[in-house]
């Protein structure tokens, strides 16, 4: 059973920082994809950022790059997203998602092909 839990959401200023862990399991790393989805409310659902198990390959939504890095632990299962220099634009419930690689389509268009998500973790941020 793939488990999918989100940390690290909370109330920081415009200009804070967070730190959020996504811990997995129950999924083979090597064929999926972990991504950090955020929905909003009245906005599109948004991959922030998407990482291969595969080959290790990452993408950062352009209006959060250079403020946000990612990176992953393939043995643990774990993806961290870095957030920096936030925005108020960044408020949203943050979902760790898991998809099987999708060879025909990047992850960063896998708004509606993700197959498991987690409980969600709300960051919010205040200008």
């Amino acid at each position: 059973e793939v488990q999918l839990q989100a940390f690290g959401g909370g109330l920081v200023q415009a200009g804070g920082s967070l730190r959020l862990s996504c811990a997995s399991s129950g999924f083979t790393r090597d064929d999926h994809v972990i991504g950090w989805v955020r929905q909003a409310p009245g906005k599109e659902r948004e991959v922030v950022s998407c990482s291969y198990g595969a080959n290790g390959r990452t993408y950062l939504l352009d209006s959060v790059k250079g403020r946000f890095t990612i990176s992953s632990d393939n043995a643990e299962n774990t993806v961290v997203l870095q957030m920096n220099s936030l925005k108020p634009e960044d408020t949203a419930v943050y979902y760790c998602a898991v998809e099987p690689d999708l060879k025909y389509r990047h992850c960063s268009d896998y708004g509606f092909f993700w197959a498991y998500w987690g409980q969600g973790t709300q960051v919010t941020v205040s200008s």
